[in-house]
């Protein structure tokens, strides 16, 4: 198995360099028993077991797939080594990893100049973008598409900033005239922006917002925690040219999150924050009597609200990104395989006689439920709730899928002709980011087809 062997390199590395140094005994206080060893770990990795199959196409459930190989055995390496990236005292060799990965990231969101970091994951990104909006727009509100994650009006509460929810358009993006109305009042000091929502993947039109920010004198937060890297594919032709240029207009905004744990191939936790303006790093100035000695140069934790962060996250990413790099030929690849996928299961449930897709794919993730006769919410609703069911409990060949609660102004705007019995409804949802399942589309439609399919 490579992996194995790529781990047992980053070992047999991290040994030779401990001989380096001058030999000591190690403390019987963490001495632990072989035998009690071997069974817990036994324990663990049997209890492992219960976990979903991420790492098998049949799961399309959720924005979850194991790391690539290659950024476990770079994260193993250093985490043997357990650096901090808080300062360069704590991570002297993996604050440069994380630096380079993220010039990265920022030359691929066409960032130029800027100023970032890694975090922990996207919630935290998100917050140090809203805790610097606030920070630059003292007292403004902010406004936040009715679509967008949750964390923003969450992260806003935690903050004491005001918020204003944008309604959507019939593809689930914020809709741009009512955010115009909005801006005229004056209040709004910041606009977040989505590129990939994460019931419907839908991506907002950055391209239109942007200036109508700067025409009211608002910044622009852009939360691309998923589809961020889509920017690879922004002058493909698997992307409409509406997506394409809403992506391309990212590196206008004044702050982007970058998720490299969902379509960096990442383990968790590795989010990202990126800003237009070097100088927002006078709001995060600080402080600390123990910690920032060793170089003149800027450390990460001077310019993050978190403190100790994993050295090791960022030497997975940098490995990553060396090997994969961000090019439409490098990790772009990846990303093709989930769009096309994406696309052909859409044109698959367009001649379907059992499913029905609820909207048009932006990115990779498909939205769709079973036929149902009458067509009414509240029959779609429970019959996409007992297909996933159904799929993730069959004993044979299970498929696991997820929904999305969608309520019953969205649904009429794309399906009019339903019967408006219920307040919601339930889709059923499937997220196509692991390359494997272009290959087996086809053995996830017939599956999920069958679970569609009317009981006589």
């Amino acid at each position: 198995m490579e992996l194995k062997r790529w781990l047992e390199h980053g070992v047999e590395a991290f040994e030779e360099w401990t001989r380096s140094y001058e030999e000591y005994e190690t403390h019987p206080a963490t001495e632990v028993a072989e035998e009690a060893r071997a069974e817990a770990f036994a324990e663990l990795t049997g209890r492992l077991r219960g976990s979903y199959p991420f790492f098998h196409p049949c799961y399309a459930g959720q924005m979850l797939k194991p790391p690539h190989p290659v950024a476990v055995a770079g994260y193993l390496a250093a985490m043997l080594v357990n650096p901090n990236n808080h300062a360069l005292d704590g991570g002297p060799a993996t604050s440069v990893m994380e630096e380079e990965a993220v010039a990265r990231l920022a030359a691929m969101a066409g960032l130029e100049p800027f100023l970032g970091h890694l975090t922990s994951n996207g919630t935290l990104a998100n917050l140090e973008a809203l805790f610097v909006a606030r920070e630059s727009s003292p007292g403004r509100s902010v406004a936040i598409g009715a679509d967008a994650h949750y964390t923003h009006a969450r992260m806003c509460h935690l903050l004491g900033m005001r918020t204003h929810t944008v309604p959507v358009d019939g593809r689930g993006r914020t809709d741009v005239a009512a955010l115009e109305r909005l801006l005229a009042s004056g209040d709004v000091g910041t606009i977040v922006a989505t590129t990939g929502t994460t019931a419907l993947g839908a991506v907002d039109p950055v391209h239109r917002i942007v200036p109508l920010a700067r025409r009211y004198g608002a910044r622009v937060h852009v939360d691309a925690a998923y589809g961020g890297f889509f920017t690879l594919l922004a002058g493909d032709p698997l992307l409409d040219d509406a997506t394409a240029e809403a992506l391309r207009a990212v590196g206008r905004s004044d702050s982007v999150v970058i998720d490299p744990h969902k379509h960096g191939l990442q383990p968790y936790g590795c989010g990202a924050v990126l800003f237009a303006d070097p100088e927002v790093a006078r709001f995060y100035r600080h402080d600390s009597p123990y910690t920032y000695f060793t170089s003149g140069r800027p450390h990460l934790g001077e310019i993050s609200l978190e403190c100790s962060r994993s050295g090791a996250a960022a030497a997975a990413l940098w490995l990553t990104l060396r090997l994969m790099p961000l090019t439409r030929e490098g990790l772009g690849g990846v990303l093709a395989a989930g769009r096309r996928a994406a696309l052909r299961w859409a044109g698959l449930l367009d001649g379907s006689p059992h499913l029905e897709p609820y909207q048009r794919p932006e990115l990779d993730i498909v939205t769709y439920y079973p036929r149902t006769e009458p067509a009414a919410l509240s029959r779609i609703g429970a019959a996409s709730r007992e297909v996933m069911r159904r799929g993730m409990e069959a004993r044979e060949n299970p498929v696991f899928l997820s929904v999305a609660r969608i309520d019953a102004d969205a649904f009429a705007r794309r399906r009019p002709h339903v019967a408006r019995d219920a307040e919601d409804t339930h889709v059923l949802r499937s997220v196509l980011m692991k390359p494997e399942s272009e290959p087996y589309l086809d053995r996830l439609h017939r599956r999920v087809m069958d679970l569609a399919r009317p009981t006589p």
